[in-house]
């Protein structure tokens, strides 16, 4: 028999994570969709006593997830959460997945009725050298978005104001916001300098 590996006594979190999990009342329930490993889910369950599942559709996710001893649903967040009821979580989360998503719209309004909270993470598409690569002909290609046009899984981008205009749209009441640049926090002038936003929403 093989012996198990234990369980490392803490990770690290990427920084957009650890804000993320800053924001997550202590003791409460979670959902994370897109979870991947199961870092985050790990580290709200080790160290804010949260009940938290997770929707993956990768094997190796999935996988990862497992032995970190992180619940998991295999399923594709395309076919929506109708196996959740409605204000089942206090809190759904969506990191750097909102863009590669078809149904935009239908996604968030579907966070929006599973849980009183929710938190999404994207790509900012307003980063200034994205639009020098385009005015010299070019598809941005950069560390947030490493992917050339043809192999891109990223089908909706948008800058802060685009998303903050569609939150509105669909009354949902903006809480906070932080923006990264390389992990590092950037606070002066986001909208063009930042690489990453990550926002809190409160239900309708």
């Amino acid at each position: 028999m093989n012996p198990v590996t234990p369980r490392p006594a803490h990770s690290v979190l990427r920084p957009d994570l650890a804000r993320i999990a800053s924001w997550i009342e202590p003791g409460s329930r979670v959902l994370d969709l897109g979870c991947g490993d199961g870092a985050l889910l790990a580290h709200l369950r080790d160290h804010r006593q949260v009940r938290g599942a997770g929707v993956e559709l990768d094997d190796t996710c999935v996988i990862a997830c497992v032995r970190r001893g992180v619940e998991v649903i295999q399923q594709n967040l395309e076919d929506g959460l109708a196996l959740f009821d409605d204000k089942q979580f206090d809190t759904v989360v969506l990191s750097q997945t909102l863009q590669s998503m078809h149904r935009t719209e239908h996604i968030l309004r579907e966070m929006a009725r599973v849980a009183r909270f929710g938190v999404v993470s994207f790509p900012n598409f307003g980063y200034w050298p994205h639009g020098w690569a385009i005015l010299r002909g070019r598809m941005p290609v950069t560390g947030q978005m490493p992917y050339q046009w043809y192999n891109t899984p990223n089908i909706h981008l948008c800058t802060l104001r685009d998303f903050e205009q569609l939150a509105g749209e669909l009354r949902l009441d903006i809480l906070e916001r932080a923006t990264f640049n390389e992990g590092r926090e950037v606070k002066l002038f986001p909208s063009w300098r930042s690489t990453l936003a990550v926002y809190r929403f409160a239900s309708p």
